[in-house]
């Protein structure tokens, strides 16, 4: 992966088209939306959310792509397969001006290692849900259905009341980012660790997060004043998960829910060891 190519994209506004109709505007204003720094986790790399999940293979991939949705006429659709066009067939009209297929491997083939030997050759890119598809809109996209999730667990197991409740919860990045806000919104506290103080600074100045603490006694401190007061506060707490829930099980601290949104599913590119940030 390279970023010597990087560049701050911002896509087309307005009424003007950049492409010849705008069936293919869209899809353009789409790709280069996802890569907004306003929207995309690292821009830079092409990475829009998750960790590794990319809008484009490569820059070159991404500057191809972009060209070829500028020429494509209206019965022509464009492939890309793992983020690279790899083809332009004649259609119709009324035809999709372009089909996507993000990492697909046969099921024998489809693991970790395999997909990391193919990243490292450039023939393939992790393109999560709404990278690699062009349709990322950033963490709004989620707030509604985290906060029917914690609505509904309100319902089930507090009476429909998240007054004086607190969650507890790891990772503040495209999708985690949307936790503090849907919290608060369903009547509960909540406490986000994070190992990334700027995407604590991100939630705070776009109004998804009202705190931030730098060590554990001050968070606790702070959720204990909105429990008591049943006044809903959301905390980013710098530091690793790794080494908080330990530390809460050993204080004997009980949230009242724990949810979980960091990438440390993927051990090469979002598992911190403890005592790292």
């Amino acid at each position: 992966m390279t970023n010597k190519n990087a560049r701050t994209i911002k896509a087309p506004t307005g009424t003007k088209l950049t492409a010849k109709s705008w069936l293919t505007e869209a899809p353009l204003r789409m790709l280069m939306n996802n890569l907004d720094p306003e929207v995309a986790e690292r821009p830079e790399d092409l990475v829009v959310y998750g960790g590794i999940g990319k809008a484009a293979r490569n820059w070159e991939c991404f500057d191809a792509i972009i060209a070829k949705l500028r020429e494509l006429e209206n019965d022509e659709t464009l492939l890309i397969q793992s983020g690279k066009p790899v083809g332009v067939f004649r259609t119709h009209e009324n035809a999709p001006r372009v089909l996507i297929a993000n990492s697909n491997l046969v099921p024998a083939w489809a693991n970790w290692e395999h997909f990391r030997e193919l990243d490292r050759k450039g023939l393939m890119m992790f393109g999560q849900m709404t990278a690699g598809s062009w349709i990322y809109i950033g963490s709004q996209g989620i707030v509604q259905g985290t906060y029917e999730t914690f609505v509904e667990m309100g319902r089930q197991h507090y009476d429909g009341d998240l007054a004086g409740k607190w969650i507890l919860t790891a990772g503040l990045g495209g999708m985690g980012g949307a936790q503090p806000l849907a919290a608060t919104m369903a009547g509960a506290s909540m406490l986000a660790v994070e190992c990334e103080a700027d995407r604590i600074e991100k939630r705070l100045e776009t109004g998804y997060s009202d705190r931030r603490a730098d060590t554990l006694d001050e968070a606790l401190a702070i959720i204990d004043a909105s429990v008591a007061s049943k006044e809903p506060v959301s905390v980013g707490l710098l530091g690793n998960a790794v080494d908080i829930l330990p530390e809460l099980l050993e204080r004997g601290i009980r949230p009242d829910a724990v949810t979980d949104q960091t990438s440390a599913h993927d051990p090469a590119n979002g598992y911190l060891p403890g005592g790292w940030t």
